[in-house]
Formats: structure tokens, sequence, C-alpha cells
């Protein structure tokens, strides 16, 4: 019997609150239900994005479960990876496309080339986790951009007041990697390339959802959508 199945639950607690990066391993393995890798969205997920985490595309397919088990499309990034790699992967669930696979910005206060830190705090400069649904698009100092509604309460429920929107950025390029090492940062905007910009943003328009992952433990155990039985969730999607 594995060693850790003897410990309290108290004790268990306490050694994954004492080993941050270790528990956010764990807690996405426990926030794995057994039918959630098996699901029919999981496996799409997974087979249409094959280069990408297994483990964090099934979290994505488990997340929108709980919020529009109907929904047409999904955008996942994955801020575990450095801005230097395509990160960004945007499904038509109805059609069973990839549609998008893409350089992806984070903020200026969640890292360097690797995204860190997370918040839900105007002025943070950081990005944010966990699921959002999309809203309308307009023309803004960004230029064409796309207005994001975070759905998790104290997570990314800011996303509107802090104007976390996705829009194109020339500091979103592989000519920007190649001069300074990594992608250019935004205040904590989901930037991508200026000349995919504009079809992205369309794909993704009006009730869709985005749903931004790193293995933050606090995230993880508490997040509602990660777990259908929390109440919170309800709330969070007033």
């Amino acid at each position: 019997m594995p060693r850790f199945t003897l410990l309290p639950v108290i004790g268990l607690a306490a050694l994954l609150l004492s080993l941050p990066a270790a528990s956010g391993d764990f807690l996405v393995r426990a926030r794995l239900a057994p039918d959630s890798a098996s699901s029919p969205l999981a496996s799409t997920l997974r087979r249409l994005a094959p280069q990408a985490d297994p483990q964090v595309l099934e979290l994505a397919a488990s997340s929108l479960a709980c919020a529009d088990p109907h929904a047409e499309r999904l955008a996942v990034i994955d801020f575990s990876l450095p801005s230097t790699e395509p990160r960004l992967w945007v499904f038509d669930l109805d059609e069973r496309r990839l549609l998008f696979k893409e350089l992806v910005s984070h903020g200026q206060g969640s890292g360097n080339a690797m995204a860190t830190a997370f918040s839900n705090v105007p002025d943070s400069h950081q990005s944010s986790l966990g699921l959002f649904r999309t809203q309308n698009s307009y023309v803004g100092r960004n230029g064409y951009s796309l207005r994001l509604e975070g759905l998790e309460a104290g997570v990314n429920d800011l996303a509107f007041e802090r104007a976390i929107v996705i829009h194109g950025a020339d500091y979103v390029s592989e000519a920007f990697i190649e001069r300074t090492g990594r992608l250019g940062r935004s205040y904590g905007c989901p930037a991508v390339r200026q000349d995919v910009a504009a079809p992205l943003i369309d794909s993704l328009k009006e009730e869709h959802y985005l749903f931004a992952y790193y293995p933050d433990p606090a995230w993880l155990r508490d997040s509602a959508f990660l777990d259908c039985s929390n109440d919170d969730r309800q709330f969070a999607m007033r």
C-alpha cells in the first residue's frame, strides 16, 4: 500500500501545503475523476491536440462539463509552458476540429519567459487562471479585442473590471522571441499574434469558453469548476 494512504487527513493536508510544487502535481491527479480521463470530450481534445499536456486537456474538459456541457467552442491556455512555445489551443467542439494552435502572452507581473504568479487583483498586471466565458468583440486601444467574463469567484471574476481581453500585439511573434528570448508581456491579457487576432477572436466571441491552466495548488484545490459538487459554482456564474 502506498505510504501516503496511511497519513491522517489533517497530516496529508499539511503535507500538501508545505510542498506547493509537489502538491500542484498531486492535486492535478486528484482532480481527475476516474471517468474524466476517458470522457468523450477529453478524448476528443487529446486527439486534436496531441502535443498538449493530456492532464491539462482533461482538466479543461472537466471544467467545461461543469459549466456548459453543450458548449460549441473552447480555448485552452497552458501557462505552465514558456511563452516561447505555442500554448494556446482553440477547439471547435461541434466540428471536432482544432482551429488554432498559437503563441500567447502572459502578464508582466506573472513572470518573464515563464509565468509563475497569477492573481485577480486590479493593477497587478498578472494573468488569471480558471474558466472564462467570452463576451462581445470591440475595437479599443489594443485594436480588435474580445471581452472575457471570469466565472470563478475570487480567482478571475474581476476580469471584466480589469479589462482582461484577448487582443493582438506586435510583441507576440517569433521575431520578438529571437530578439529577446521570450514573448513580450501584457498587463494581464492573453495577447496573440497580430495577424491571427481577428479570426481567432471571431471564432470565440459571444458565449464560448476559455480555460487557463497552471498547477497552482490553491486553485486546483478550491476551483468550483473542477468540482461540480461545490455550491460556489452557481454563485460564480451568477
